[in-house]
């Protein structure tokens, strides 16, 4: 009776273990601040990707004798100057600025994982040559170079290209920092006693890497691509509203936002940069609320 009272205990054990992506995914559930942030940049993506679709203006419709309409029951955001609706070019310029965001935060992880991951594993010669071309990169004055670069191309590039120039830019502008935290991460890993482990059992280099070392770097890594999606977001806007960011007539919010600038639509139209100021707040805010639940989530040292 007491083996088999001992094989049922060992099978129910069994039985209740989960992956660490079982336990992360509980974890996030009990942080209602992230499911809120979740929900509300689900909510937002959704209705970029939709509105458009189901609208019944198109992004070229003009209705001249329609301009400057206040929000009504048939334009719930009013029209521009153009006779356009604004509830329609809010969200078609959502689609642009996520777009913008998710990339250049792609961009980022990518190449700042990368470069990290290898100067923290090898060290030597290979560290250091990698951590002095980043200290260069870091030290690069980022808004400045980024005005300066967007200023220049302006009127050199069609206004449709303009928008991957600006991912480009932010993207390989923005990876040094997190090159680093990667880094320090990997140089007090690679010592403890599961990296040995992988030596002994013949684990290639990039497996090491890939599948041991990153994994334990992933809630850094997710909290930067978060804050650095949400980060090129607001850099986006802030060069579009400037001028020198994806122009129009390809909608953002940043240069949405840029009709601000006319003392007139300042005072009288606020239906015409009000929306798109608001949605930047919504969508920068839900970002770093799940960023910062997925942190706490995905810690290995909260993991057990």
């Amino acid at each position: 009776m007491e083996d088999k009272k001992v094989n049922y205990e060992k099978t129910t054990q069994a039985t209740n273990i989960v992956g660490p992506w079982r336990i992360a995914w509980d974890r996030f559930k009990k942080n209602k601040t992230a499911m809120f942030g979740g929900i509300l940049f689900l909510i937002i993506v959704l209705m970029c990707i939709f509105v458009p679709v189901f609208s019944r203006f198109g992004i070229n419709d003009f209705i001249l004798d329609q301009k400057k309409m206040p929000p009504s029951s048939e334009y719930w955001l009013g029209t521009d100057e153009q006779g356009r609706d604004v509830f329609l070019r809010l969200f078609l310029g959502g689609r642009t600025s996520l777009i913008v965001g998710m990339i250049a935060a792609g961009f980022t992880v990518l190449i700042g994982a990368t470069i990290g991951g290898i100067a923290g594993y090898y060290g030597g010669r290979v560290d250091n040559l990698l951590m002095r071309f980043a200290e260069i990169v870091y030290s690069i004055p980022f808004t400045p170079t980024v005005i300066t670069i967007s200023g220049a191309l302006m009127f050199s590039v069609d206004s449709k290209y303009k928008m991957y120039i600006v991912m480009f830019l932010i993207g390989i502008l923005s990876w040094p920092g997190l090159a680093r935290m990667v880094r320090g991460q990997i140089l007090s890993l690679r010592e403890q006693e599961f990296m040995q482990a992988t030596e002994i059992l013949g684990l290639s280099t990039r497996s090491r890497i890939a599948r041991h070392l990153l994994p334990n770097t992933f809630a850094y890594i997710i909290v930067s691509a978060t804050l650095g999606m949400a980060g090129a977001i607001l850099t986006e806007a802030s060069l579009s509203y400037l001028g020198l960011g994806v122009t129009p007539p390809t909608p953002t919010w940043g240069n949405m936002i840029e009709r601000a600038r006319n003392s007139d639509v300042f005072r009288n139209m606020q239906w015409l940069w009000v929306p798109p100021g608001v949605m930047i707040m919504l969508t920068v805010l839900s970002i770093n609320l799940l960023g910062e639940g997925l942190r706490d989530a995905f810690d290995p040292k909260e993991i057990r």
